[in-house]
């Protein structure tokens, strides 16, 4: 679903600077809009609720935010993975008029599923307050929707609209927030991010209605392809899992907070890991820009002659091209981000004490700005292996992610506090590592899995 990247690439053919500098801020909002949302509207907030000097308050939160996102990922990832190739289907085929019709179902799969879970933990387990507790249910259930609605946003081709609902959410967030009292709440921080994350699910979803202009007919259509692509939604599980496990585990560690809510926490491994996941944004930009859309046109060409009944040389050609352009595309993920995360890692000092974070996140957020290094990577690898529809080679490189990761994050608790961090970037360099061989391999036997594994009469 690479249409978007298209749209933006214009941009950048200008022959200005702001044409350049455009095109990446809107693939930016595109690709990693709800990230950029949370990580500047929280700091904003937090921001301004360090200076009233209600700290309980907004440590509170702060782990509501945390959870909320780390659930409604975990949740939402199966029906999220599942409804994105159940889209891409539809928009192959031309055919896109079921579209409202998913995006209602797939809301109401989201509610029914994440209220009672969020019920359960906020007035269940957490002892907060009821009406913390409820804007924390209701701040799960948006999240949710947040995720939900941004997979239709590749498919769109007004880049504006997109940029500009998640710079009204923020800025409602800062604005609510920033009217209330000297003396915020932290349920007064969670309404005030809640209607940030409502105006910008509200803005996408009229956009994504007037993209669609269909009636809503049988809106659970979609969910019986959960069978066939049960693979694909076990992979929508472990990845999202995979991203927040070593967090759950360094819960436990001794350094951990252990609040009266009940809702534990380690503030300097999260902060420090929220930041260092900020990094990747340039590199998400240009993947969605340049990397996808050089490797989406190669693709076409190579299966557009497969169907013109191209000779053995011709396909031949259009293989090498076709790996050229990823391992070229690889390459440059590696330049940028290597380039990236190595300015951040020296200057991380300096920009601590401008912004006033604790040093003792340091060490932390550097292991992280190198295991998003190899993260980024890591999902430009799965999408190249979903795009050839390889989804047992996704499903195990993410388990062993999950396990890597939650094993080394495991490993690192027992050398102490001066080995936080390295757990989640060895599982990240190791499963890069695995993911490129993986995709090395099955690139290199292209021709092979598209006649042979990959063809339906064969294996009929």
């Amino acid at each position: 679903m690479a249409g978007i990247g298209f749209v933006l690439r214009k941009l950048t053919r200008k022959d200005d600077l702001l044409g350049i500098l455009q095109g990446f801020a809107h693939s930016a909002m595109a690709s990693n809009g709800p990230w950029l949302f949370t990580v500047l509207a929280l700091g904003g907030l937090s921001v301004y609720a360090a200076g009233s000097g209600n700290r309980a308050a907004l440590e509170e939160f702060r782990t509501v935010i945390i959870y909320n996102f780390a659930f409604s990922l975990v949740l939402s990832g199966p029906l999220l993975i599942v409804l994105t190739r159940v889209l891409a289907d539809a928009i192959y085929a031309a055919d896109v008029r079921a579209a409202p019709s998913m995006l209602v179902g797939a809301t109401a799969v989201v509610l029914l599923t994440q209220v009672p879970f969020a019920i359960a933990l906020y007035f269940g387990f957490a002892d907060l307050a009821p009406a913390v507790a409820t804007l924390a249910v209701i701040n799960l259930v948006a999240i949710g929707c947040m995720w939900l609605v941004s997979i239709f946003l590749s498919a769109l081709k007004d880049y504006r609209s997109i940029t500009h609902a998640f710079l009204f959410g923020m800025g409602t967030a800062l604005g609510t927030g920033i009217a209330m009292a000297n003396a915020p709440t932290a349920a007064g921080l969670l309404l005030a991010f809640t209607l940030g994350l409502v105006v910008t699910v509200s803005m996408l979803l009229a956009k994504i209605l007037a993209e669609y202009p269909y009636a809503v007919t049988r809106p659970f259509a979609f969910l019986p392809a959960f069978r066939p692509y049960w693979l694909l939604a076990l992979s929508g599980f472990a990845y999202n899992a995979a991203i927040w496990v070593d967090k759950f585990v360094m819960w436990t560690a001794p350094e951990a907070v252990h609040p009266a809510s009940g809702l534990v926490t380690f503030p300097q491994y999260d902060s420090a890991m929220f930041l260092a996941y900020l990094t990747i944004t340039p590199s998400m930009a240009i993947f969605m820009m340049i990397v996808e859309t050089r490797f989406y046109e190669a693709y076409i060409h190579f299966f557009r002659e497969l169907q013109r009944h191209a000779n053995l040389e011709h396909i031949r050609a259009n293989h090498r091209l076709l790996v050229r352009t990823l391992v070229d595309g690889v390459r440059n993920m590696m330049v940028i981000q290597g380039t990236v995360s190595l300015a951040i890692i020296l200057l991380a000092p300096q920009i601590f004490e401008i912004f006033g974070i604790d040093f003792l996140q340091l060490g932390i957020f550097r292991l992280g700005v190198l295991g998003s290094l190899f993260q980024v990577l890591i999902l430009m690898l799965l999408i190249v292996l979903a795009y050839f529809d390889f989804r047992a080679p996704v499903v195990i490189i993410q388990a062993f992610f999950l396990a890597a990761n939650a094993a080394f994050a495991w490993a690192s608790l027992q050398f102490g506090f001066a080995y936080y961090g390295y757990g989640f970037f060895l599982a990240c360099l190791l499963t890069f590592i695995v993911a490129y061989a993986v995709t090395a391999r099955f690139l290199a036997d292209l021709p092979y899995q598209t006649f042979v594994r990959h063809n339906a009469s064969i294996r009929g």
